[in-house]
């Protein structure tokens, strides 16, 4: 049974740190597309950032320079390290994953399976 679940969210002050984690279990392989996406309240779904098994990255102009993804193939875990965080990055994160080695050309399609989302939230 295919499960991806969350951890790591939380509130914080404008500029402070979070550091998101997505532990996902059930696949038969270990190295596939994964990605983050956050959703605010009244707003569209959108990429935060996506890594495929080869370890391409992707990210969104939004956060360029202040999140960055790390992997544990070992545990088949994805990591979102948040660093200068905004108000505006207040959001429902959610864990996806893409049950391929590649992503496709546009990282933020194409995803079989979500986790159950989490919280983060940015105070000014």
């Amino acid at each position: 049974q295919v499960q991806l679940v969350e951890s790591g969210g939380g509130s914080v002050q404008a500029g402070g740190s979070l550091r998101l984690s997505c532990a996902a279990s059930g696949f038969s392989s270990s190295r596939f597309c994964m990605a983050w996406f956050r959703q605010a309240p009244g707003k569209e779904r959108e990429g935060v950032a996506s890594i495929d098994g080869d370890g391409t990255t992707n990210y969104a102009d939004s956060v360029k320079g202040r999140f960055s993804l790390s992997q544990d193939n070992a545990n088949v875990a994805l990591h979102l390290q948040m660093n200068s965080l905004k108000p505006e990055d207040t959001a429902m994160y959610y864990c996806a994953v893409r049950s391929s080695r590649r992503c496709w050309s546009d990282w933020k399609l194409g995803y079989n399976y979500w986790g159950q989302g989490i919280q983060v939230t940015v105070s000014s």
